[in-house]
């Protein structure tokens, strides 16, 4: 079995990093493979850089308000790469009625300031399972 391997993203414009930051470290030191993909990234980079890692996951950190439009774009393109099944979550500055959407989307879970680091780990714990690795 190999780690839980997570990349985590900063879709769009957006040009504060540091919860995406905490949020990486907090699932590294939680035991799991994390990608920083780093600020500023393209849906397509962040797909393209889900798939050619290998990842089991993809977390989104979004700040900007552009959440409607970047989100679905990424699921968009993970239907289109045969990868739709890849669990995407979400945080950031996303109100609930858009965080429900979000959900019927395809987004398996979003987080917002009310969640604690734990709640995260928990969650990701409890949900994204490493693919058994075969030789």
């Amino acid at each position: 079995m190999h780690r839980v391997r997570v990349v985590v993203a900063k879709p769009g414009l957006d040009g504060h990093d540091r919860g995406a930051k905490v949020v990486a470290r907090a699932l590294r030191d939680a035991g799991m493979e994390v990608i920083y993909t780093g600020l500023r990234q393209t849906p397509e980079a962040i797909v393209r850089t889900a798939l050619e890692e290998g990842a089991d996951a993809i977390g989104l950190s979004l700040l900007s308000g552009a959440h409607m439009e970047l989100v679905p774009r990424v699921l968009k393109l993970l239907d289109e790469s045969d990868a739709a099944d890849m669990p995407v979550f979400c945080g950031g500055i996303i109100p609930p009625q858009d965080a429900r959407q979000l959900v019927d989307l395809g987004v398996l879970r979003v987080f917002t300031s009310r969640d604690s680091l734990e709640d995260i780990i928990d969650w990701a714990r409890a949900t994204l399972r490493p693919l058994e690795v075969t030789e």
